[in-house]
């Protein structure tokens, strides 16, 4: 693990984004409500951030981070579902990684929720679209 005690604390931000490509059938039952395990968006939500908080569980060089807030978002899209996760600290290092795992887990919740309507789901263009505080300064996806 890469020492940080010597990084100053800062506020740090990090939002990523991905996207479950799913049949029109599966965005009906999203949009209607007749996802067959429930509210497939809510579950998705709550995984995402759950996920967040885990992420130096999952990811085994991340160091633990204090989460001091965690935005997700899930659009129903006519071709799928678009996931936005913002990711907020004031600690030593970024949390691009958080962002990723919470993006990267609600996708994989919104696929075992909505998986009985739609087998050929796709997660698809997970990545960091943003981040900001730290020595590297700001930074966005053009």
């Amino acid at each position: 693990m890469v020492d940080i005690s010597a990084k100053a604390v800062t506020a740090r931000e990090a939002t990523a984004t991905g996207k479950v490509e799913l049949s029109a059938e599966a965005v009906r039952a999203l949009r209607e409500g007749t996802a067959p395990k429930g509210d497939a968006v809510g579950v998705a939500r709550l995984a995402g951030i759950q996920a967040a908080k885990k992420t130096p569980d999952l990811v085994p060089l991340a160091h633990p981070v204090a989460l001091h807030g965690v935005e997700v978002n899930l659009d129903v899209v006519d071709d799928g579902v678009l996931i936005r996760a913002t990711v907020r600290t004031a600690d030593r290092t970024g949390i691009e990684m958080e962002a990723l795992t919470c993006v990267s887990v609600a996708a994989l919740a919104m696929v075992d929720m909505i998986k009985a309507v739609d087998k050929l789901a796709v997660i698809t263009d997970v990545m960091v679209v943003a981040k900001s505080g730290g020595r590297s300064g700001d930074w966005t996806r053009s």
